[in-house]
C-alpha cells in the first residue's frame, strides 16, 4: 500500500509529463500552423486580425433625457383643413406609406377635413419644416408648439419630389433643432423619433438606424429624390414631418414613412436625411422654389444580374440606362452603359445615393464623377442644369402664378416632339387640385397653344396669362402620347 507521499509524488510526475506532451503537441500544432498559407478557420481569421477592445458602457447611453429636451420643444402639432373641393383619393402601397393623420384606403368625406401631422421648427422667427404631404391641398394649416400656443402658418414653399414643404408663422425667440450631419449617420446608432402620432404630442420613441438610401417609390413625382433613413424607432400616423434626432438632439431626418400592413407602426419607419432637408429648405426660403439640378440620367441600381447581363466589371454603383438630349450629361460625355460610381470623391453604392448626392446641388455647379466604361475609369466634370436645361434659377413667381391650374410643367424633350411631329410645347408631369384636374386633363398632357400663342416653357403660359383680367377665357391646346388632339376651355 502506497504511502500519501507516495501517492503525491506519482501524481505530480504523471501531471508533469501530461503538461509535457501537451505543451509539445501545442507546439507542434504552432509550427504547423504558422507554416500555413492561411488560418484554417473562421476563429483563427479573426484572430489575425488585431484585437480591438469595445467599451459597450461607453458606447451605449444610459438614457436618452437630454436629446428629448432639446428636441421636444422644437417639434410642433399641424393641422390642416382642406376644402370638400380640394379632398382627393389617397392610394398608397398595401405595406409602405407615408403617415398623414388621416385615412388612405378610402375616398375622403365631401366635407371640410382636418389632418394632423408634425413639423420641425429651424430658426427662432419661426421657420418650420414638415412633409408636403400634411399640407398639400390644404385651404388652412395651424400651428401648436409645445407651449400650447397656436399659429396660422404661411406656406413659403413645397417640394413635392422630396415631399418636403417650408412653412412660417409670426413669432420670435423659438426653440428650434440645429442641424446634424446625416451623411455620418451610421448603421447600429441609436436615434430618437419625435412627433405628435394619434394627436398624442410631444411623442419620443428611440430606436437604431437600420439602413440608409432606402428607395422606396412612394414620392408621387416623377423627379422624385429617394434616399431615405431606415430605423426601428416606432413612429405612427401624425408623425409625418417630425424630427429624427442623435443623441445629440442635432436634426439628422424628418420622419415621412413607415412599412405596414394595417395602417400602424409594423416594426421599420423611413425619414428623409437632414442633407436634402437642408439643401431643400436653404433654396425655399431665398428663392421661393427648389433649385434642383439634373444630370438627365435614367438609371439603375448595379446588382449581380445586370453585372452580368451588361457583363460590369463593377457590383455597385449607378448604371446610366439611358442619357437625354441636350443634358448635363450628354454635354459631359457620359454615354449609356456606363456606371457611375464617385461623386466628388463620395463612393456611389447605388442608384438612390447618386440621387442623394445631386439632389443636394444646384443648376450650374459643377460635379466630378468617375465612371466606369467597359474595364476603364473616366473622370468627366458635369456642370448641372435645370428642368428646362439651362442653368438658370427657377422663379418662384413663375410656380406661384400657375398653382391655381394645379399643374407642374415641363418643356417636351426632343423624343416627344418627334413622336408626335411638333417642334415645341410644355408637357403636364403632375396634376394636383385645380383648374386642369376639374376639365378632365390627365398627366402627359402636351400644350402647344395658350389663346392660339405658342408655348415652350412655363414661363411662356405665364406671359400670355399675365395680360388676361378676372373672367377671360383660357383655352388650351395640345396632344396626348398617342396624338390624340385636345382642345380645354376654362374662366380665368
Amino acid at each position: 500500500m502506497e504511502t500519501l507521499k507516495a501517492i503525491w509524488t506519482r501524481r505530480n510526475l504523471q501531471s508533469l509529463l501530461a503538461g509535457a506532451l501537451g505543451g509539445g503537441l501545442i507546439l507542434l500544432l504552432f509550427a504547423w500552423t504558422m507554416g500555413s498559407p492561411t488560418p484554417r478557420t473562421i476563429s483563427e481569421k479573426q484572430e489575425a486580425v488585431p484585437a480591438r477592445t469595445v467599451n459597450m458602457a461607453a458606447g451605449l447611453p444610459v438614457d436618452f433625457r437630454e436629446a428629448s429636451a432639446i428636441a421636444m420643444p422644437a417639434v410642433v402639432h399641424i393641422k390642416s383643413e382642406m376644402k370638400a373641393d380640394q379632398l382627393q383619393r389617397r392610394m398608397p402601397n398595401d405595406e409602405l406609406h407615408r403617415f398623414f393623420g388621416m385615412p388612405f384606403d378610402q375616398e375622403m368625406p365631401q366635407q371640410p377635413s382636418v389632418g394632423s401631422g408634425s413639423g420641425v421648427i429651424l430658426t427662432d422667427d419661426g421657420y418650420i419644416v414638415t412633409n408636403n404631404h400634411v399640407i398639400d391641398n390644404a385651404s388652412a394649416v395651424s400651428v401648436s408648439l409645445y407651449d400650447n400656443r397656436s399659429f396660422t402658418a404661411r406656406v413659403i414653399g413645397t417640394d413635392p419630389s422630396t415631399d418636403l414643404a417650408l412653412l412660417k408663422i409670426e413669432a420670435t425667440e423659438l426653440p428650434f433643432l440645429k442641424f446634424g450631419n446625416s451623411d455620418a449617420l451610421m448603421v447600429g446608432e441609436w436615434v430618437l423619433a419625435v412627433g405628435n402620432p394619434f394627436n398624442l404630442t410631444s411623442t419620443v420613441t428611440a430606436g437604431i438606424v437600420s439602413a440608409k438610401g432606402r428607395n422606396l417609390g412612394i414620392v408621387a413625382d416623377k423627379y422624385r429624390i429617394e434616399s431615405f433613413i431606415q430605423t426601428d424607432a416606432a413612429v405612427n400616423p401624425g408623425n409625418s414631418g417630425g424630427a429624427l434626432v442623435n443623441i445629440q438632439g442635432e436634426l439628422v431626418g424628418i420622419n415621412t414613412a413607415i412599412a405596414t400592413r394595417t395602417g400602424s407602426y409594423s416594426g421599420y419607419s423611413f425619414a428623409v436625411p437632414v442633407s436634402i432637408v437642408r439643401k431643400v429648405v436653404d433654396d425655399l426660403m431665398a428663392y421661393g422654389a427648389v433649385q434642383r439640378g439634373f444630370l438627365g440620367v435614367s438609371i439603375r441600381d448595379v446588382d449581380g444580374k445586370l453585372a452580368g447581363e451588361e457583363d460590369l466589371k463593377v457590383t455597385q454603383g449607378a448604371f446610366v440606362a439611358e442619357v437625354n438630349g441636350n443634358s448635363a450629361a450628354a454635354d459631359a460625355g457620359i454615354k449609356k452603359g456606363d456606371v457611375i460610381t464617385h461623386v466628388q470623391g463620395d463612393k456611389v453604392k447605388s442608384a438612390s445615393q447618386l440621387q442623394e448626392l445631386v439632389g443636394q446641388r444646384r443648376p450650374g455647379d459643377k460635379l466630378e464623377l468617375k465612371v466606369m466604361r467597359g474595364t476603364t475609369e473616366k473622370t468627366f466634370t458635369v456642370t448641372l442644369k435645370n428642368q428646362s436645361g439651362t442653368t438658370e434659377i427657377v422663379k418662384a413667381e413663375t410656380n406661384a402664378s400657375l398653382q391655381w391650374m394645379g399643374a407642374q410643367f415641363e418643356p417636351l424633350s426632343k423624343e416627344d416632339q418627334q413622336r408626335l411631329g411638333i417642334s415645341q410645347g410644355v408637357k403636364v408631369t403632375r396634376l394636383t387640385a385645380g383648374k386642369l384636374r376639374l376639365k378632365g386633363v390627365r398627366e402627359g398632357f402636351v400644350i402647344t397653344q395658350v389663346n392660339r400663342q405658342p408655348v415652350a416653357s412655363a414661363t411662356d403660359i405665364q406671359s400670355v396669362l399675365r395680360h388676361l383680367k378676372d373672367g377671360d377665357i383660357v383655352t388650351l391646346e395640345g396632344y396626348y402620347a398617342k396624338g390624340e388632339r385636345e382642345v380645354v376651355s376654362f374662366y380665368y
